[in-house]
């Protein structure tokens, strides 16, 4: 049986690898790519967050009685990573791809930090926390 660690870290990785194949197609100056890259990450990060945000957040919160605990702080920086990504298609529209790599570079940083609280703290909590784990997966895979 996948634990929603195993699962959601799974995409995280996933997500990693886009985000990745996109700043170095910027890196290279290859706007294409750069665009094809960033719009495959981009649509990656938001089906991701909204697992988390429609699925599983609430589950865990339901579970454990409260909406104020890691599952806020976790939405707030996915509103920080929003704001980037519209900052980034930005750059990349205006074919600016060093403004493009700075913005990469502050996601990137963000990004491993959030990764790590939930992957090391939220996903291993919501694992302990949360009855039937199966259907939670279930529910975020069945996610359009």
């Amino acid at each position: 049986m996948q634990t929603i660690t195993e699962y959601l870290s799974a995409e995280h990785r996933h997500c990693d690898d886009m985000f990745a194949d996109a700043e170095a197609a910027a890196a290279a100056d290859d706007l294409a790519a750069a665009l094809a890259g960033f719009a495959a990450f981009h649509q990656g990060m938001l089906h991701h967050l909204s697992k988390e945000e429609t699925i599983m957040f609430p589950a865990f919160e339901h579970a454990t009685g409260s909406s104020m605990g890691p599952t806020s702080v976790m939405r707030m920086e996915h509103e920080q990573m929003r704001e980037l990504f519209a900052e980034m298609q930005a750059a990349l529209d205006a074919k600016d791809t060093s403004t493009y790599a700075g913005l990469a570079e502050t996601l990137l940083v963000l990004m491993q930090q959030h990764n790590f609280k939930e992957e090391q703290m939220l996903y291993q909590m919501a694992d302990r926390t949360l009855g039937d784990r199966e259907d939670i997966i279930r529910q975020m895979e069945a996610l359009p």
